[in-house]
């Protein structure tokens, strides 16, 4: 029997005014009640399988094409269709760029980074290394990412500065601050999509090696990325690589700052850095969620799902459901990874830029746990509001033993 979800007697959860912890409280307290809950967006879910089940189900399609409505603005009918980000592409048309970018965003291509992964991050560390103290969000984590993606694209080294300053703007799209913060977006987003248009004209009249070069050879059957699909993927790749690296790095430090055995273990054993990198995301992800709307009436585990019905998808509660991992609220990096964590999601809009993260931050903690031995926190850890859809430290000072 169909019944609609508004007709559900649901647990009510809001926990956008409460701290990490006591929202996974409350999260987990609901669904003993009921596997859906009532939200401020909607609904919620928060079970690992149904999480799972939800973000692979074709039919939800991903709410960030309808940001601008969810925040009370009209939608933006001037906009290129071609430009519309893969991020909230559906259909035919994002499985197309999918398949035809896939072969650009492997492991293997992340791998060829590595080394300057390494240099960059043990520059960064030499800036504070013999003080034994850093605030290692300003010191380390905001500048670390922005140098991989320029090399990535093929931005030389003097628009660091610049590519930073337009990923920082960019980001405020996931504030919930959209209408007073529109003209920075706008402004930036403009552009850096005329720097981009014109670094795309370059490499197509002289190809290095680097993924705008990769991509504009990319060819199936015959088919080719426009220079407006171009764009609209570097965007894609800076949205992706950018902010959830520096902010996830900065969850794992302040994670391992509280846990310093492991932080010990880590430096000794430097071939769990994989491991350690997955449990972090698993017990303190920087994307804690993810919003789904219904473009027409769905039904999804025997409830009806009206059309326009948004659902907010909990990956940070997916990420300690006890039915799925064993003791949930212990961290340890040793853990075998029997199940993904949630934390790049799942389904077609599984994060494309996964491999590159995870390459970024094993070569980070990898390198940070041989060099500053002894971690811990040197003052009050501040916190971003948790209302920021990319969260985490906002400030995070630390001090070690130099090594």
């Amino acid at each position: 029997m169909v019944t609609s979800v508004h007709e559900l007697d649901l647990p009510v959860v809001d926990t956008s005014e409460m701290e990490r912890d006591q929202a996974l409280a409350v999260i987990a307290e609901a669904r003993e009640h009921h596997w859906l809950a009532r939200s401020p967006l909607g609904y919620s879910i928060s079970r690992h399988d149904d999480c799972v089940s939800l973000l692979r189900d074709r039919r939800f399609h991903n709410a960030l094409s309808l940001l601008r409505q969810i925040n009370g603005l009209e939608p933006d009918e001037s906009q290129d269709p071609r430009r519309q980000s893969i991020l909230a592409m559906e259909g035919e048309d994002h499985a197309r760029l999918r398949r035809l970018v896939a072969p650009a965003f492997t492991p293997q291509a992340a791998d060829r980074l590595r080394p300057f992964m390494r240099d960059v991050v043990g520059g960064l560390v030499d800036t504070f290394h013999a003080g034994g103290r850093c605030e290692v969000v300003a010191d380390l984590c905001e500048p670390y990412p922005i140098p991989i993606i320029c090399e990535l694209l093929g931005a030389p080294k003097e628009d660091w500065r610049q590519f930073s300053a337009w990923a920082t703007d960019i980001f405020r799209i996931f504030n919930q601050n959209l209408a007073e913060d529109l003209p920075l977006i706008e402004a930036a987003d403009k552009e850096l999509e005329d720097y981009l248009t014109d670094l795309i004209a370059a490499r197509r009249s002289a190809p290095r090696q680097d993924l705008l070069s990769d991509l504009i050879a990319i060819e199936e059957a015959g088919d080719r990325l426009s220079t407006e699909e171009l764009v609209s993927l570097a965007v894609a790749v800076l949205m992706a690589g950018t902010d959830t690296t520096r902010n996830q790095l900065a969850c794992a430090l302040a994670l391992f700052a509280e846990h310093p055995h492991q932080w010990a273990l880590l430096a000794e054993r430097p071939e769990l850095a994989p491991r350690a990198v997955e449990e972090a995301m698993r017990y303190l992800g920087a994307v804690r969620g993810t919003v789904r709307f219904a473009p027409e009436d769905i039904v999804f585990r025997d409830v009806l799902f009206p059309k326009g019905t948004l659902v907010f998808v909990s990956l940070a509660a997916a990420n300690r459901d006890p039915d799925t991992y064993e003791e949930p609220e212990v961290f340890d990096i040793t853990r075998e990874r029997g199940v993904q964590q949630m934390t790049f999601g799942s389904g077609i809009h599984h994060c494309m830029g996964a491999a590159l993260a995870r390459a970024e931050l094993q070569e980070a903690l990898t390198l940070l746990a041989r060099r500053m031995p002894g971690l811990g926190t040197d003052g009050p850890v501040e916190w971003k509001p948790t209302s920021f859809g990319i969260w985490g430290p906002a400030r995070l000072p630390l001090r070690f033993t130099p090594a």
